[in-house]
């Protein structure tokens, strides 16, 4: 996960990427991914909400990869 953190932010990406402790106590999608904006991607925001960290990358890094980002496996 860190080496996909640091391979955005290089492309002038800002990534977060949270647990919510609240969600995870009620059974809810404790994990949020977004990545969004920066010099090069003024317009670009992905964003999930998932159960697991596996799940939010499963969803986001091929839209990333789409949008013609340079992101590692």
């Amino acid at each position: 996960m860190v080496r996909v953190m640091e391979a955005l932010a290089e492309q002038g990406v800002t990534v977060l990427f949270k647990a919510d402790a609240e969600r995870m106590r009620n059974g809810g999608k404790p994990w949020t991914f977004v990545a969004g904006g920066g010099p090069f991607h003024e317009d670009l925001l992905v964003r999930t909400d998932a159960a697991s960290v596996e799940a939010c990358l499963k969803v986001c890094l091929p839209l990333l990869r789409d949008r013609g980002l340079v992101v590692p496996q």
